[in-house]
């Protein structure tokens, strides 16, 4: 192959897809960039603690309507639905930046809303278009490409502070400017690439060694994140320092690069199933289709990596299989009360299923809990004495993208060896997040710091349980407006929990002390709340609804046993 095809190969290879996918999202998380940028936007625009939460949860919706970029990916190239992402995002965020360095006339705050809902909600856009293609291209290994791609997702914040710091600009609202044009820079870079490639007729035996490379990056990534967190909290950095420092930062990030090259200029003479699969004529694979349909996620991978003439053989006892089992009577070839868990559904289809529903309701109670935390955070450790919130911004961000790998590695783990339900994993993260926010509620010494680690890495791990249990029990025909409607559950629990709960404490909290201080309090005073008590009560109602969507998580699982013992109960025997 000359090196002119194989360059042709390398941009149609679904691991630089991946790879691509990965740095989309590396900058698209800018979401949970709102803890760094809502303290510059109170303290310019001269609000207080209740119209920062109106902004926070006009971010939090922008961030989950995702319902326009999930059904345009099932009509449209994924690089349109990219472009609509970086436009809106440096038009919303832009627009936010310009207003708070005075450039443009200050906003009303319902504008200033709606911008901030705009810039968000290219997030959807950007990823829908990674998520659609990562488990398209990757339909086998699920767990593992939606944990890694949330995962970085929830990583950006961290990325996008550290290349803050390198410009040293003297302006603090200069976050938001890199937040409207770093996203905008990367993905406008990659888009084309970012796209189905049809990986599912691709499986090779070389996967997981790189899913295994990829998991020690991402392990290094964020201890190298971590590591420069300690080394700005305990040392002055020079300027000098932090470029070299974000250099190695970068570097990590493309690292992943290296397995496509690998596979397409180094490990190209090895056989793939993908030229196996030419060695079946038309026929066989359309005669073939249909077993495939009913079987090859309960039978696992192993089948792609057969050569043809076992493969073959495999497919016709398969058949016969399916044969007698319609005979008996235990499959219904033709049905005609819609799909059944573990087929595809629609989302209307969904809608009206008790398994969506308990999966997005206890998405309401627990990651609107943990949603809450993250908008909240720079308020947080302002009343707690703290001068810099963009360290626990940072470790929040690090411990989500943890959450989001992990979450995916383990519950792969959980389906693939035990055949247990994939939502048992979910239901335990919510028990440790009602633990931790039980610990800030009772005033104990290091619960920010807790806080920050357990909730960052229980949130994350939802992002990557919900969207792969998902699209196991409803399928992935329609996976992109199933995903995007699973995500409103955030902003719902959100504009409760973050709009009315934690804001109506918080500012009853500062009233109260700056009655007892002053004895008198003006309504057009800023707000501020000093010590553990301002969000104390907040964290142990949220604890609360933690432990009912554990129970709700727990009723799923005690639904889907047997759903999930057809998809994978051999693969756990082998």
């Amino acid at each position: 192959m000359s090196f002119h095809e194989k360059v042709k190969c390398l941009l149609s290879n679904r691991w630089l897809v991946f790879v691509a996918s990965m740095w989309v999202q590396s900058c698209s998380g800018i979401g949970y960039m709102f803890g760094s940028i809502s303290p510059v936007i109170k303290k310019r625009m001269g609000y207080n603690q209740r119209q920062i939460a109106m902004l926070g949860v006009a971010k939090d919706v922008g961030d989950a309507i995702g319902f326009v970029a999930g059904s345009l990916c099932e009509v449209a190239p994924i690089w349109v639905v990219l472009f609509i992402g970086v436009v809106q995002n440096l038009l919303g965020y832009g627009l936010v930046w310009l207003t708070t360095i005075h450039t443009l006339p200050k906003l009303p705050l319902w504008l200033l809303c709606v911008c901030i809902f705009i810039g968000t909600n290219g997030e959807t856009y950007f990823n829908t278009g990674a998520l659609v293609s990562g488990v398209q291209n990757f339909p086998k290994s699920r767990g593992p490409v939606v944990g890694i791609l949330k995962g970085f997702a929830g990583l950006s914040g961290a990325i996008l502070t550290q290349v803050y710091t390198v410009f040293n600009f003297p302006d603090q609202a200069s976050v938001i400017f890199v937040v409207a044009v770093g996203p905008t820079i990367v993905i406008s870079s990659v888009m084309f690439i970012v796209r189905p490639v049809g990986g599912h007729k691709r499986a090779q035996q070389s996967d997981n060694t790189s899913f295994m490379y990829l998991y020690c990056v991402c392990l290094i990534l964020a201890a190298y994140l971590l590591a420069i967190l300690i080394l700005h909290d305990v040392t002055h950095l020079t300027q000098t320092t932090i470029t070299w420092l974000t250099i190695g930062l970068l570097v990590l990030i493309l690292l992943p690069v290296a397995i496509p090259v690998f596979l397409v200029f180094f490990a190209s003479s090895r056989p793939d199933s993908h030229f196996e699969e030419t060695l079946l004529n038309e026929d066989q694979k359309q005669e073939n289709e249909v077993v495939f349909s009913e079987v090859e996620d309960e039978k696992g991978s192993e089948i792609d990596l057969l050569l043809p003439l076992e493969r073959q053989k495999r497919i016709n006892h398969l058949q016969a299989k399916l044969v007698q089992a319609a005979a008996d009577g235990a499959v219904r070839v033709k049905r005609k009360k819609g799909p059944r868990r573990g087929e595809d559904f629609t989302l209307t289809q969904a809608l009206v299923k008790a398994d969506f529903l308990l999966l997005f309701f206890s998405l309401v109670f627990a990651s609107g809990s943990g949603l809450t935390i993250i908008d909240n955070l720079g308020q947080m450790c302002e009343s707690l004495g703290y001068k810099n919130a963009h360290v626990f911004v940072s470790m929040i961000s690090i411990w989500n993208f943890l959450g989001r790998v992990g979450g995916g590695y383990f519950s792969e783990i959980i389906v693939r060896k035990h055949a247990y339900p994939r939502p048992v994993a979910m239901a335990g993260v919510q028990l440790v997040m009602a633990g931790s926010l039980f610990y800030y509620a009772t005033g104990a010494p290091g619960a920010i710091y807790v806080v920050s680690v357990v909730m960052g890495l229980c949130y994350g791990a939802h992002w990557a349980i919900v969207p792969s249990a998902a699209s196991e029990l409803f399928g992935l025909k329609s996976f992109g407006a199933i995903y995007n409607f699973l995500t409103l559950a955030s902003p719902t629990g959100s504009l409760i929990f973050s709009g009315v709960i934690a804001s109506g404490i918080y500012d009853y909290e500062a009233k109260k002390q700056n009655l007892i201080k002053y004895n008198i309090f003006h309504e057009t005073e800023e707000l501020t709340c000093y010590g553990s008590v301002c969000y104390s009560l907040t964290c142990g109602i949220l604890s609360v609804l933690c432990i009912i969507a554990f129970s709700l998580s727990m009723t799923v699982v005690y639904r889907t046993k047997r759903v999930y013992a057809q998809l994978y109960g051999n693969n756990s025997q082998t």
